[in-house]
């Protein structure tokens, strides 16, 4: 029976492990490595005043299916959850203001719509309809999203609208993140369109024709979105061993030798295929060797660290409505935090565990600012709720506190990203046997791994298949010994 390894126990190499189990049908053994203590990655769950909260992602995304296909397929479909309430607000010139309506990814196509949320003053109101008269802007290759945005549409529509929402998403700036990897629903509109505004018009026109019953745009699991990397392990069937760190990965004779641990005690296993499913920088030392352009490309994809402070407060410490899941925060406002989601709020479920609970999730940390981080969790945990309470007036003690540090944790997507992944996938091609999958390529969502994982399986799988693996019992590990 062929042995599959899959390097990297968050959901994309869960999943990995979960779509080997169901395309093999069981003709494949699966081995899942995982360097931490527990699988997950940024899928994790745990109390806060008795209640469970995530402490990464917390949502997926319902437009794409793959993440919410795989939660129904692993038996938790009936936990399946959307939001209670819809929209955001912004942070922005001394108080919240609704996101207006019409935008995509923070770049606005409904002009009242904007004008009315009162995020952008008068003379950038008056700067925006120059997009419709400028030239065109030329694209000739990739293009920074803050380049192309605030040359269309001025400034300050990018830093009171579009930096806050990527910086939501990738704890990015705009002036250094790939428009094509960022937004590429947008790409091909700009290369047709001159105004950046119709462009933005055609893609939210399409997408409401393909949803005409305006489909909830989130979903969630009742308990936390932490409780799926659990039933993807149970229902993958693979053997999954926890503090397991990959430190080699060679090719051997008929597949690849991985050696796992110490450089005293090393375990060496022999896999007939490998899915990489970690980082960018684990996965650019495993592959220095085997395929040196491809861990060169990988070193070069930076990441952003960021903290996520989860804050509990009685409910008669909300004096006044929040509005909506949350609010973002323009990076111009030099607040703390930016970003801010009313998980009580936003989830009916969390609410109805505690109603006398009032639960917000506060995040901290952009790219290259690292050294916000460089303090006690004491202190983020203040300096948070010291920005809460100027924004929504909550002014109570918290009955308890929680932060969560995601050191290097979200992939920068910067000008020329998709060339360097199609180089990497290039690479990686011309080794038998191997594929990579994660956060660090096609997308940082959570469906956008399970889509990764999906490619890298059936990679792997058609290169058993075409090595003859399933029917001639060859086994790599009578080719080398340790």
């Amino acid at each position: 029976m062929p042995h599959v390894v899959v390097v990297g126990g968050g959901i994309a190499g869960l999943a990995a492990a979960w779509f080997l189990g169901q395309r093999a049908a069981g003709a494949v053994r699966v081995t899942v490595l995982e360097a931490g203590p527990v699988v997950g990655g940024k899928l994790r769950v745990s109390e806060v005043a008795g209640l469970p909260v995530d402490e990464g992602a917390e949502a997926l995304l319902v437009r794409r299916s793959e993440a919410v296909a795989l939660t129904r397929a692993v038996g938790l479909g009936d936990d399946v959850v959307h939001p209670a309430v819809q929209g955001a607000t912004l942070w922005t010139r001394d108080r919240l203001r609704p996101m207006p309506a019409g935008q995509l990814m923070g770049i606005p196509g409904d002009l009242r719509a904007l004008a009315a949320s009162g995020t952008i003053t008068l003379p950038g109101l008056a700067r925006i309809p120059l997009d419709h008269v400028l030239p065109r802007t030329p694209v000739s290759g990739d293009v920074s999203v803050g380049r192309f945005v605030s040359a269309r549409l001025g400034r300050e529509v990018l830093d009171r609208l579009v930096e806050p929402v990527l910086g939501g998403v990738y704890a990015g700036h705009a002036d250094e993140l790939s428009l094509d990897a960022t937004i590429p629903q947008l790409s091909g509109a700009i290369r047709v369109e001159r105004s950046l505004l119709k462009g933005v018009q055609q893609v939210l026109g399409a997408g409401a024709r393909g949803n005409a019953e305006r489909a909830p745009v989130f979903a969630s699991l009742r308990g936390g979105l932490g409780r799926l990397p659990a039933a993807v392990a149970a229902a993958s069937r693979a053997e999954v061993r926890t503090g397991a760190t990959v430190r080699e990965l060679r090719r051997s004779p008929g597949g690849w030798r991985v050696v796992i641990g110490p450089t005293r005690s090393p375990e060496v296993l022999f896999a007939d295929a490998v899915v990489l499913a970690v980082p960018a920088p684990p996965a650019s030392r495993l592959l220095r060797d085997v395929a040196p352009s491809a861990a060169t490309d990988l070193a070069a994809i930076e990441y952003a660290s960021v903290a996520l402070v989860t804050l509990a407060f009685p409910r008669d410490a909300v004096t006044r409505p929040l509005a909506g899941t949350g609010f973002l925060v323009p990076p111009v406002e030099e607040r703390f935090v930016k970003a801010a989601t009313y998980s009580s709020r936003k989830w009916a479920w969390l609410e109805a565990a505690d109603p006398g609970v009032v639960v917000v999730r506060l995040s901290v940390g952009r790219h290259g600012e690292e050294q916000d981080l460089q303090h006690t969790d004491e202190d983020l945990a203040w300096w948070a709720q010291a920005d809460l309470e100027t924004a929504t007036d909550i002014v109570d003690a918290p009955l308890d506190w929680r932060v969560t540090r995601w050191g290097g944790g979200l992939p920068q997507y910067a000008v020329g990203h998709l060339d360097r992944v199609t180089r990497i996938r290039r690479a990686v091609a011309e080794l038998t046997g191997l594929a990579v999958c994660g956060a660090a390529y096609d997308g940082v969502g959570v469906p956008a791994c399970v889509a990764s994982a999906d490619a890298a399986v059936a990679r792997v799988l058609r290169d058993l298949a075409e090595r003859r693996q399933w029917g001639n019992g060859s086994d790599s590990r009578q080719a080398e010994g340790p």
